[in-house]
């Protein structure tokens, strides 16, 4: 599910905009990563979770000197965005930051690296603790997203179960809820061989809406490289329980 999830873009309407979307820098590192595994129709559907478009002048060779990147995201309002996070985390859970992967990991400028989120508070998050650096990344999708991509997702589909010889995802925990929405929670280990950066275990929650559209968490421990805000933290910035709640929060979500 790993292997396909960060390639779609993010909303075709930006199309043309000097964008890159943060997703991007996590699916070329995991390039190699890829290579070996098989991409199935069950991948497919987690695609629409996170995004890729290639900036004009960061291709390969094209990187911008980090010392003149802001690790900062562009976003406006970032300081307010990242306070609005924090309000909705249990305490202890550490600093909240909201950054750009793509000026972490690529050396992107704010302005290569700026997005145009759907959801409230979408965007990427440092958890700092006990020394250590994690990633909360919230990204909230409709169904006309999604189906631009991909010709529409089945709400029925079973994120748990893969095909073609594919390993399934671990602890992994389908659950109807009450008002027809599904969320879907995995432990996945990031253990896919060589590749640069190298993540740390996270936890993954998918919650598929009623309209089709679909909200994604990664709850990461980080990753290991020399552009990390710090080492991997020795669990991820929210168990598993607290990340259940925190994705059935409604202010993740845009007001109808």
């Amino acid at each position: 599910m790993n292997d396909v999830r960060e390639l779609l873009g993010r909303a075709a309407e930006d199309a043309g905009q000097p964008v890159i979307s943060t997703e991007v820098v996590y699916a070329r590192a995991a390039r190699v990563r890829r290579r070996r595994r098989v991409a199935v129709s069950a991948a497919a559907v987690c695609a629409v979770a996170a995004g890729a478009f290639v900036v004009p002048g960061l291709s390969a060779g094209q990187e911008q000197d980090p010392r003149t990147s802001s690790v900062a995201a562009p976003a406006r309002a970032a300081g307010d965005r990242a306070d609005q996070l924090t309000a909705l985390l249990p305490r202890g859970v550490g600093s909240v930051e909201q950054v750009s992967l793509a000026v972490i990991i690529k050396h992107a400028t704010p302005e290569q690296a700026e997005e145009h989120p759907y959801g409230p508070l979408d965007g990427q998050y440092a958890v700092r603790r006990d020394g250590g650096a994690g990633y909360l990344t919230v990204d909230v999708r409709t169904g006309k997203m999604i189906g631009k991509k991909l010709g529409g997702v089945p709400a029925a589909t079973d994120l748990c179960k893969r095909g073609n010889g594919e390993p399934e995802p671990a602890d992994c925990v389908r659950e109807e809820l009450p008002d027809g929405r599904v969320l879907t929670i995995w432990s996945d280990a990031m253990d896919y061989g060589d590749g640069t950066p190298q993540w740390g275990p996270e936890l993954v929650a998918r919650l598929t809406l009623q309209d089709g559209g679909m909200l994604a968490v990664r709850d990461s421990t980080g990753f290991e490289a020399d552009s990390a805000l710090g080492p991997l933290l020795k669990t991820p910035p929210l168990t598993r329980a607290q990340l259940r709640e925190f994705v059935l929060r409604p202010e993740l979500l845009p007001k109808k």
